[in-house]
């Protein structure tokens, strides 16, 4: 890779474990340290993932317009702030309107991210894409764990810590990435011809059918998230084995990553067929979970959703950057993330709907159905392509075409 790739690696791993500071915290502090009830915790907490919605979307629109540099340092600016406000004031109302800026200000700061690392290696395929899906499962693992290790001595030592850890991104961000600005392309630089060019009419609709499927899967995905955990207790399984769920999540994220170049580049060569084969496994993992009643079944599960999310993940965005027209790449960045940001929102919500007027049997059934759809948007999202005779079906780089 690139060395000014490896800054993005260190830059996105940072910003995640600044942003993953209070995950473990907040539903525990608002109930517990608040007095509120889990459902204005959840309410709170939905706020948050709306603000990194819009924040993705305008995030990606600042990238097109004044580059990732400036976006990024706004962004991480708008979150510093929001943190150190919050570690000074947190009653309810508070504690909502500040999470709400840090996810505002996060959100702008991913999509730029992507955006960047898509600049920087255009070559690289879905490479880059990848080594910032990487880089977020890292900092999520570290900023989670140096919570929990902040939290032993006091719990309000977290908020000042999180500001802290933005303090340092900025500062990093201010420095490293100063030269990677002039690699962007910004729609004000783009020619009067590219400008009148149908590709935005043409691209934007295939993007939006997938990014439709994508939701399915991120609605689906964050059940293990939210209501799975309630039921692997209910089962009797301890909290503990249910952590470890995670931590094998993490592991094989990172194990499996050479196992996965030599798939990709061997066998699942185009991305509408790791698509396809990341939809095909998700469908298996949640035949598993549906099935599942001990702890080893469950375990087994996550692994091969792992496995589904190392193919579907990276793909989305990379499948975003090769649609992307000129000067509009920080846009549809945007959109994939803001999409994703949207299945964390709604996700929990929709699930425990589901589990309260019905049970989770129920549940996996409706999950294992709007599978379904998300096949189909990936059948359909590429034909207004194929019929201006364009195709993503591209694929991956071999290393000597990667390196040259």
């Amino acid at each position: 890779m690139p060395k000014v790739l490896w800054l993005l690696i260190i830059g996105m791993a940072s910003n995640v474990t600044a942003v993953s500071f209070l995950w473990p915290l907040n539903t525990i502090f608002i109930h517990q340290e608040l007095g509120q009830p889990l459902s204005l915790a959840g309410f709170v907490l939905m706020v948050n993932a709306g603000a990194g919605v819009i924040g993705s979307l305008i995030g990606g629109r600042l990238f097109d317009q004044i580059g990732g540099y400036r976006t990024i340092l706004l962004g991480l600016g708008i979150a510093l702030i929001a943190a150190f406000l919050l570690a000074m004031y947190h009653d309810y109302y508070q504690y909502m309107l500040f999470l709400a800026g840090i996810g505002f200000g996060g959100g702008m700061t991913f999509p730029a991210f992507y955006a960047l690392a898509g600049s920087v290696w255009p070559e690289g395929g879905r490479r880059p894409f990848n080594a910032m899906y990487v880089a977020q499962n890292i900092g999520v693992a570290a900023g989670t764990a140096l919570a929990g290790v902040v939290a032993t001595f006091n719990i309000q030592n977290i908020f000042m810590a999180n500001g802290l850890s933005y303090i340092l991104l900025f500062l990093f961000v201010l420095i490293s990435f100063r030269s990677i600005r002039v690699n962007q392309v910004s729609a004000s630089s783009t020619t009067e011809k590219e400008k009148q060019a149908p590709s935005l009419k043409v691209t934007l609709l295939p993007l939006l059918l997938l990014c439709g499927g994508f939701l399915i899967c991120w609605i689906a995905y964050v059940q293990w998230q939210s209501n799975v955990s309630v039921h692997i207790q209910e089962l009797g399984i301890p909290l503990s084995s249910y952590s470890i769920l995670w931590t094998v999540n993490g592991i094989m994220i990172v194990a499996m990553q050479p196992v996965m170049a030599y798939v990709v580049r061997h066998w699942v060569t185009s991305l509408k067929a790791q698509l396809y084969t990341g939809l095909i496994i998700f469908v298996i993992s949640f035949s598993v979970l549906s099935q599942a009643e001990v702890f080893t079944a469950f375990l087994a599960a996550m692994m091969i959703l792992t496995i589904g999310e190392l193919f579907v993940w990276p793909a989305v965005p990379t499948v975003a950057h090769k649609l992307a027209p000129t000067g509009k790449a920080g846009f549809y960045q945007g959109i994939v993330n803001s999409v994703a940001t949207g299945g964390r929102m709604i996700g929990p919500l929709f699930g425990g709907l589901v589990v309260d007027l019905f049970n989770m049997t129920i549940l996996f059934g409706t999950l294992l159905a709007l599978f379904s759809l998300a096949f189909l948007a990936v059948w359909i999202f590429d034909l207004p392509l194929k019929r201006r005779g364009q195709s993503i079906e591209e694929p991956e780089p071999t290393q000597s075409e990667a390196v040259g």
